[in-house]
């Protein structure tokens, strides 16, 4: 279809979702020019979610890896906060 794409993984929060809402978590999804600018897409979810918290940018998800080590490691704990500003 020679249309321009990119992946791009990030955060998707819980800001905008009714109690009880899910908790947040990274996700990935993708960008598409049309029309001289860039749409969002996010196929695996069954409703618009707009508190996304963009992490990268790149061609596919080798570019936009949530997660890249070397040798050994261990990971004891990861939080992330999301606020919603007035």
């Amino acid at each position: 279809m020679n249309i321009p794409a990119r992946c791009c993984s990030g955060y998707l929060s819980d800001i905008g979702e009714t109690r009880p809402h899910p908790p947040g978590d990274f996700a990935a999804w993708m960008e598409i020019f049309l029309a001289g600018e860039w749409h969002m897409f996010d196929p695996r979810n069954k409703k618009p979610r707009f508190a996304r918290i963009l992490i990268a940018r790149g061609r596919d998800a080798a570019d936009v890896p949530l997660n890249q080590t070397f040798g050994q490691n261990t990971l004891t704990e990861f939080n992330v906060w999301t606020d919603e500003l007035a």
